[in-house]
């Protein structure tokens, strides 16, 4: 019998501030729950600047400030970029891209223009073969019509991950096709042996590294431990390319 392990998470690469404008914990706030929690890679990722209320634009051109070490964790100082319609045109331009950390590109729909399934997929393939993107944010929360297969296969080929968000399932959230669309792009991975991301999207601290409703989906399809990358940063950053001895840091540590 298949018996799904969960081994110790040690990443959560999907998580907002109150600098998102519709999240409730600080960064400090999030960072040490990250750190009671025994994690070793706290992704910081404030949604785009065409999301209603969220932090402005100058916002990621400061982000060197921030400590990279804190309380004893890597923190990646990123964005949720918000992809903006079916060419795939991002709300961030590449001068931005290139002073994050870790980039994660996204569908919402207040300001996603959408067009067929097959034109939604074409834009999407395009974000997922774009190099200054790291990770496909809740793709199979239904907000958006696309077809799964060649959006695992081109991740396969580019190196990018598709999260499977915890979030989307949350049944406030209304997602109605997202538990079926995970399960799908979960099949998928497997059977073409992609690597994947769970993602908490974490607005309050305390939603952090919660996967709680992904565990009976992985369970369900017996999704091998070793396509998931939360369990071991060294392949999560290999994976994606992410050279963590080049980040700008300015202070070195901030643990008290």
């Amino acid at each position: 019998m298949y018996i799904c392990s969960m081994r110790k998470v040690l990443i959560d690469a999907h998580t907002h501030t109150v600098a998102s404008g519709h999240a409730y914990s600080s960064l400090q706030e999030m960072a040490q729950a990250a750190a009671d929690k025994g994690l070793q890679v706290l992704g910081i990722t404030e949604h785009g600047p065409s999301i209603q209320g969220t932090c402005p634009i100058v916002y990621f051109r400061n982000m060197f400030v921030v400590p990279r070490q804190m309380y004893g964790i890597r923190i990646l100082m990123g964005c949720e970029v918000n992809i903006l319609d079916t060419k795939g045109t991002l709300d961030l331009d590449d001068e931005y891209l290139d002073r994050l950390d870790i980039a994660i590109a996204g569908i919402h729909e207040r300001c996603y223009h959408a067009g067929t399934k097959a034109v939604n997929t074409e834009g999407m393939l395009n974000v997922i073969r774009n190099p200054k993107i790291h990770i496909i944010s809740h793709p199979g929360d239904g907000t958006a019509e696309l077809d799964f297969e060649p959006l695992v296969l081109a991740a396969k080929e580019s190196n990018t991950l598709l999260e499977i968000n915890n979030h989307s399932l949350a049944p406030q959230r209304h997602k109605a096709e997202a538990r079926a669309n995970n399960l799908e792009l979960l099949r998928l991975c497997k059977k073409y042996d992609v690597p994947t991301i769970l993602g908490s999207d974490a607005h309050i601290s305390f939603q952090i590294a919660d996967y709680s409703r992904l565990q009976p989906l992985l369970e369900e399809i017996q999704f091998p431990d070793e396509l998931i990358l939360n369990y071991s940063p060294d392949q999560f950053f290999d994976y994606l390319g992410i050279d963590v001895e080049s980040f700008n840091i300015k202070q070195t540590s901030a643990n008290s």
